[in-house]
């Protein structure tokens, strides 16, 4: 009966503890993200989103699909380091869906200096992919 328990409790334990690694990785993705909007690198920060032409982006308007046409969306609506501010998150919820899905949920505020600050805020959906997370929807308002 003990090594039953044992057994029931590492299992446990390791899936507790891979959730805790996992959950991380998110964040130092959300940070990458961060890091690479506050340095005006707009390419750098579509890192973080998958290469496909099956990512989904969700804002004011339509869905739009394809990592593409995403990157030329935000060049096209923040030409330059004053109009993209300096980038903050707060994350406010962090849901493993399965060993291959996360779900987060935060919010998001740009201040600028020469235009209104804006913020609002977001859902990702988040996939592990050749076990790297990457945002594979995001619906940003």
């Amino acid at each position: 009966m003990n090594k039953i328990f044992i057994i029931f409790y590492l299992i446990i334990f390791s899936n507790y503890l891979f959730a805790q690694n996992d959950s991380s990785a998110i964040k130092d993705v959300m940070n990458k993200q961060i890091q690479a909007w506050n340095n005006g690198d707009i390419d750098r920060f579509m890192q973080t989103y998958w290469k496909s032409d099956s990512l989904m982006f969700i804002g004011s308007t339509a869905p739009v699909y394809g990592w593409q046409t995403t990157l030329e969306n935000y060049k096209k609506h923040y030409p330059d380091t004053a109009t993209m501010g300096k980038l903050s998150f707060n994350l406010i919820k962090l849901n493993q869906l399965s060993p291959e899905y996360y779900f987060v949920i935060g919010a998001w505020h740009l201040k600028r200096t020469q235009e209104k600050d804006i913020g609002g805020y977001f859902t990702l959906l988040f996939r592990k992919i050749n076990g790297t997370w990457i945002i594979v929807v995001d619906h940003t308002s």
